[in-house]
């Protein structure tokens, strides 16, 4: 399926290994679709700021809790970072460039943030499959610490985590490890766009929901929402060739028997409606 020239500059996103990425650069080459004349120079040089400042903060940081701590001193005591209470749904908080500049974000698109950094410094972040708010982890599975990055970089205890999944998820939920899961680097990047699109459409702006889709179905081609919700927008505005052409691509990388079917019965339902 042909790009088109806006999107050509993140198709090197899918090119790359998972774990080559790294997430605060691909997020702001994300960001600058929307801002073709921005020069990105000054924000990759904030980026290597976070990092050298991280790096003086945390240099007796031995535990996982004290390089936590430092984290959060740079991050949100130095730099400024912290959640948007007042303008939650702002498209800006789900663009890196405009977080950068106003020092003010969504969970993930500052747990992007909290991430990168430090691991630029050989530290272990990982951004975790939170439902609703994501957080980070600071260590590996035996030896860690989870922190909030939108409400500054506070630690959160096994309660309180508790609590926030209850809020999401109803009060009968109890934790599992699914939901404290580290998310690869594609997964981030599509839960930032997927802000994104929902925002969008939510406000009436289809046309730029669909766009936001497809770069999902550019650096991720293999995660199959990005096609289907494509598809659908695609169809509501009376593409119905792009909308198969979007459902076939699904269909490419759909292992799943049920899913395949499922597709395969919306791709009949088009049938003779060009």
């Amino acid at each position: 399926m042909a790009t088109s020239a806006s999107t050509d500059a993140i198709v090197q996103i899918d090119l790359m290994e998972d774990e080559a990425i790294d997430i605060d650069a691909a997020a702001l080459q994300l960001a600058a679709l929307d801002h073709p004349d921005t020069d990105l120079s000054p924000y990759v040089a904030q980026l290597n700021a976070f990092t050298e400042s991280l790096a003086a903060a945390g240099v007796d940081a031995e535990t996982v809790e004290e390089r936590a701590q430092a984290l959060a001193r740079v991050m949100a005591g130095t730099f400024g970072f912290s959640g948007d209470r007042n303008q939650y749904d702002d498209p800006a908080n789900a663009d890196l460039l405009r977080v950068i500049d106003r020092r003010r974000g969504l969970p993930v698109s500052l747990t992007i943030l909290y991430a990168a950094a430090p691991r630029r410094l050989g530290w272990r972040v990982d951004p975790l499959n939170t439902p609703g708010h994501v957080l980070a982890r600071v260590g590996s599975e035996t030896d860690a610490v989870l922190i909030d990055p939108f409400n500054d970089g506070r630690i959160v205890a096994a309660d309180e985590l508790a609590a926030l999944l209850r809020g999401v998820l109803g009060p009968a939920t109890v934790p599992t490890i699914e939901h404290v899961t580290p998310m690869s680097n594609r997964s981030v990047l599509v839960r930032l766009l997927m802000n994104q699109a929902s925002r969008a459409e939510a406000s009436g702006d289809a046309a730029r929901a669909s766009t936001l889709y497809e770069r999902m179905t550019v650096i991720a081609p293999a995660h199959g929402q990005g096609w289907w919700e494509r598809a659908r927008l695609l169809l509501h505005a009376g593409d119905v060739s792009g909308a198969r052409c979007s459902l076939s691509a699904m269909l490419e990388i759909t292992r799943d028997p049920a899913l395949r079917t499922h597709i395969c019965s919306a791709l009949d339902s088009l049938s003779g409606r060009d």
